[in-house]
């Protein structure tokens, strides 16, 4: 009879490339996203062997990279993507850098010269290790086989656990190549690395205390809540204290849309009373949330007469931005957990009445509703395109974004209803991001439609991995809200600049001449392509890509490039001057 140990191959021979397959299934990775190249390729013979790996051949390293994204956070597991040397290494590092920014939990293998060549400026040799160091948790340098399955383990384990984020093992070409005797589970030496998920008991009864007396409490939610799966917990710490919540970007889907105590997202595209809330409330608490500059906008002006608890894994977000007057490093779920144990009547029966706090709150829903300025050019609103797609597809659905003003009116238009259904890049901003991302999310739920809502400039950076999705089967719904234009930076000319349009005209929708036409562009890949360019086109659009399930769908929406994303905080200006579109609130006089 065979024991898991003999399944394995425990105490066997092997190469170290062999090893690198083998770790990978011991650690339960099913599906890694790569591209195989000279200084890997002792590693990519042996995937051919493997026993439970599905391997994603891509079109480009940064594809790899977002789809390991995208596939951790639509799984909640750590992404996987594997490089060669040289170029292959550097084309990961803008993933990384957007994985190390959002807290993706993702493994990236690279293969790397002979270790007797390193430093000789030998063919395809580039300090992975060194350029990675800032942009990931920890980049580790594997000089022989027997360090490999070792550097796997402490690579994962770094991943997924603590405050996640991407790390990097860098193997050579000789580490490879050469043979040791294989044993698991390897030790795992991480010294220092220690992550504190269990709060001290003190502070959790404080953090009571203080919302318990707030008369104008908020529950500012951030990314930290959909990393840790604490989104049920949320809910019920919420309904407990009876605080509104506001969700950030990294967050939306964390409380649900609809919910009565929702919001909505805070920050330079926030809701009106998301926005204002958080500025005027006595008690803003933080949980797995930064303080960003998108949310604060000036800093020094944020909720100033706000007391602070700030709940966060990594000790280092702790008074960052913003002085905290409770302090409570930990676990979102963990310390989310202790909360809701604690917050009772019989604890704190003496309550701070919210009733006049919510009149208030419920009169800047009634005044500002969520609205779209109709288009004057007779052109689309994009608005109305992610409104629809959001209705007709439906709340079980994963929504991946690109960068820019689509994105933001994803965030504003989409309703979301659970954690992990909404993608995007929210720290490094990557244009490029989506349809990887979503190819990624696709592949780790394939039950699930998935959509890719794309800008037409972030679409022509990754888009050929629609040759990745039709080859390995991976049908995604791709919508390109086209205003043939880099929209975000011509709003920003638009306003800022006098309507000096430098170097935003991409001619990619309007006019006779299409570059390129993504229609065609979708064909010569053998999606199928459509374009929608009348309000009463889209609903058809939609329906017909839902029910194409055997390949990838290319929607070309060609909208409006004078729209624009409201509300709008400008950058370095206090949250209390938010502005807002005049017919998305006809009651707003514009003071």
């Amino acid at each position: 009879m065979s024991t898991e140990a003999d399944k394995a191959g425990i105490g066997e021979r092997i190469t170290g490339a062999e090893a690198v397959v083998r770790s990978l299934e011991l650690l339960g990775v099913t599906d890694v996203f790569g591209l195989p190249g000279g200084a890997i390729l002792p590693a990519y013979d042996a995937i051919l062997d493997a026993r439970t790996i599905n391997h994603v051949l891509v079109r480009h390293e940064q594809g790899a990279g977002h789809a390991a994204e995208g596939y951790a956070t639509a799984s909640g597991k750590v992404g996987v993507c594997i490089a060669t040397s040289g170029p292959g290494a550097t084309n990961l590092v803008t993933a990384l850098a957007d994985a190390y920014m959002d807290s993706v939990p993702m493994l990236a293998i690279t293969g790397q010269v002979f270790s007797t060549l390193m430093g000789t400026d030998a063919f395809q040799e580039a300090d992975i290790v060194g350029i990675t160091m800032p942009i990931t948790k920890h980049s580790f340098m594997v000089k022989s086989a027997e360090e490999i399955p070792g550097a796997l383990a402490a690579a994962y384990e770094l991943a997924g656990t603590g405050r996640p984020g991407p790390v990097l093992v860098d193997i050579t070409k000789d580490a490879q190549q050469g043979e040791f005797e294989f044993h698991w589970p390897p030790k795992v030496d991480l010294p220092g690395y220690r992550p504190i998920t269990k709060a001290h008991g003190k502070q959790i009864l404080a953090a009571c205390e203080a919302i318990a007396q707030a008369s104008k409490p908020v529950i500012y939610a951030g990314g930290g809540i959909i990393r840790a799966g604490a989104s049920a917990e949320l809910i019920e710490f919420a309904e407990r204290t009876g605080a509104p919540v506001v969700t950030t970007l990294m967050a939306r889907g964390a409380f649900p849309d609809g919910h009565p105590q929702m919001l909505g997202m805070p920050g330079m595209h926030g809701t009106v009373p998301a926005v204002l809330a958080l500025q005027e409330a006595d008690l803003v608490f933080a949980i797995g949330a930064r303080f960003d500059d998108r949310v604060t906008g000036k800093a020094e002006l944020f909720a100033p007469n706000a007391q602070i608890v700030h709940v966060d894994i990594d000790p280092a977000e702790i008074s960052k931005i913003r002085l905290a007057d409770v302090p409570i490093v930990g676990d979102a779920r963990e310390v989310l957990n202790d909360l809701n144990r604690a917050y009772s009547t019989e604890r704190f029966p003496e309550r701070a009445d919210l009733e006049q706090w919510w009149n208030y709150l419920n009169g800047l829903r009634t005044e500002f509703p969520r609205g779209y300025t109709p288009t004057t050019d007779g052109l689309i609103a994009p608005q109305k395109v992610i409104e629809r797609i959001s209705e007709l597809t439906g709340p079980e659905a994963i929504y991946a974004t690109g960068v820019g003003q689509h994105q933001m009116w994803s965030a504003q238009f989409l309703t979301l209803q659970r954690p992990g259904s909404f993608l995007n890049s929210g720290g490094a901003g990557t244009m490029g991001y989506s349809v990887p991302a979503a190819m990624g999310a696709k592949v780790a739920q394939p039950d699930r439609v998935v959509w890719a809502i794309d800008g037409d400039g972030c679409f022509q950076m990754t888009n050929q991995e629609i040759a990745t999705c039709m080859v390995n089967n991976i049908p995604i719904k791709i919508a390109v809200i086209n205003n043939s234009s880099l929209g975000m930076v011509r709003q920003w000319q638009t306003l800022f600049y006098d309507g000096r349009y430098s170097n935003t005209e991409l001619n990619t929708g309007h006019g006779s001449i299409r570059v390129p036409d993504f229609v065609k562009l979708a064909e010569a890949y053998g999606a199928l392509g459509l374009r929608v360019e009348h309000e009463d086109q889209i609903d058809d659009a939609i329906k017909q890509a839902l029910e194409t399930n055997d390949r990838t769908v290319v929607i070309d929406f060609v909208v409006s490039a004078d729209a624009m994303v409201w509300p709008m905080v400008p950058q370095g200006v206090s949250n209390s001057f938010i502005q807002y579109a005049r017919d998305a609130s006809p009651a707003y006089q514009g003071e």
